[in-house]
């Protein structure tokens, strides 16, 4: 009886493996998940990409602004009745930040306690 009671809990640990660690198993089952997980969040970045481009196209394709937008900005173009200004900071660099104003005004008199004799 005892030889028959083995046999059985042999036989379940052999149905039982495929299912917990063979293919198609549970383990393999859950770490597909995590990549589709994965997955789904790479294509949804790059949906808002394509959604992006194709409003960025449809724009171009229907409109002046958006050409004339990425003619001046992207090539520098211009019109031809106007002037380009291009202003540069104090250090040269047209992305510094401003310098900070100076004071022009004279220093300030001293106060009578500061300007009392020393006693000699």
């Amino acid at each position: 009886m005892r030889w028959l009671a083995l046999a059985f809990v042999l036989l379940i640990a052999a149905l039982q493996y495929p299912m917990w660690l063979g293919k198609g198993g549970w383990l393999q089952v859950r770490e597909v998940g995590r990549s589709i997980e994965q997955q789904r969040g790479v294509n949804a970045t790059l949906k808002a990409r394509n959604d992006a481009l194709d409003a960025d196209v449809r724009d171009l394709k229907t409109g002046f602004e958006a050409v004339e937008e990425r003619a001046r900005s992207e090539l520098g173009m211009v019109r031809q009745d106007e002037v380009f200004f291009q202003l540069q900071s104090a250090s040269g660099r047209s992305d510094a930040a401003p310098a900070a104003p100076r004071n022009t005004d004279p220093p300030p008199a001293p106060r009578k306690s500061e300007t009392a004799a020393a006693p000699h």
